[in-house]
Formats: structure tokens, sequence, C-alpha cells
């Protein structure tokens, strides 16, 4: 599996994005529905990367710096076809990496309450993702999950 920052030209990632919001709008009130499209997912301060195995798309994920020291994971997504098949592991733990490589103290998420959101939350927690209240622009609600993990810098060599 190979994973490489993008561009968001591509259809297979438009195709994947489009599913993401549909699935979030479908679980969550509009209201409670954080996801980024194409057009915020290409801000600045916004990486986002893709997993490939061959030319399957497997998953994405996005990495927002928030200030110089805390960032937020957004749009981390596996196609349902590609489920459980560690693409999802491999991009949070490409992002966790890059994410402490850039020198955050923090790592944080908001994520949804409903079931469908289950296991995007054990990932995290595998991770060491912790509960927390709301951080940036965020604010308490119902149908969001708040997770954080506090980093270590890399060591450069």
């Amino acid at each position: 599996m190979r994973i490489e920052v993008d561009d968001l030209t591509r259809p297979q990632i438009h195709a994947l994005l489009e599913e993401h919001l549909r699935n979030m709008y479908e679980w969550s009130p509009p209201e409670s529905v954080h996801a980024l499209d194409l057009d915020r997912l290409r801000a600045p301060g916004i990486t986002f990367w893709t997993a490939w195995e061959g030319d399957s798309l497997m998953g994405c994920g996005a990495l927002k710096e928030l200030d110089p020291t805390h960032g937020e994971i957004k749009s981390m997504r596996t196609p349902a076809i590609a489920r459980r098949r560690g693409a999802g592991r491999a991009l949070l733990a490409h992002i966790v990496d890059t994410a402490r490589q850039r020198g955050y103290a923090r790592l944080s998420l908001e994520t949804g309450t409903q079931e469908a959101f289950k296991p995007a939350q054990a990932l995290y927690r595998s991770f060491g993702f912790e509960p927390c209240g709301p951080f940036a622009d965020y604010r308490e609600d119902p149908n969001s999950v708040f997770m954080t993990l506090r980093l270590q810098p890399t060591a450069v060599t």
C-alpha cells in the first residue's frame, strides 16, 4: 500500500468524498456534520493523503494545522468495499507520524456518536487518543465525540 499527498483532482477521490459527505448527512443532523468538501480540503494549512493498492483507492485522510502546536485529523475515510484491510490504520499512522515530525504537541479530532462511528472511535483509541472537550471552533454537541492525542516530537537524526 502506498500513501501519497493528493491534489484532490482524480475522479476516485471525488467519489470517495461524495460517499463520505453523503454518509455524514445520513448519520448525523446537518448542524453536527463537520466534514469538509473538496474546496475546503484544498485550503492552506491542510495536507490531504490517499492510500492506494495498485490503481485501487483504499482510503484518505487529512491533517489540518490549527496552530503551530496543534493539528486536527479530517476526512478519514475508507471506501465501503475496502474496509478491514488496514488502510485506515496505515493512514492514521502516517498522519500521527507527520504531526510528530511537524512538532505538534497535540493531535485532535471530532467524530460522531452514532453506531456507524464506533469502528472509527475504536481505531483512534487503539492509537492512544482519549476523549476531550471541544477544541478550535467546535462546541459541545451530543452528536460529537472529541478526542486528542498528546505527542512527543520525533527525534531528528
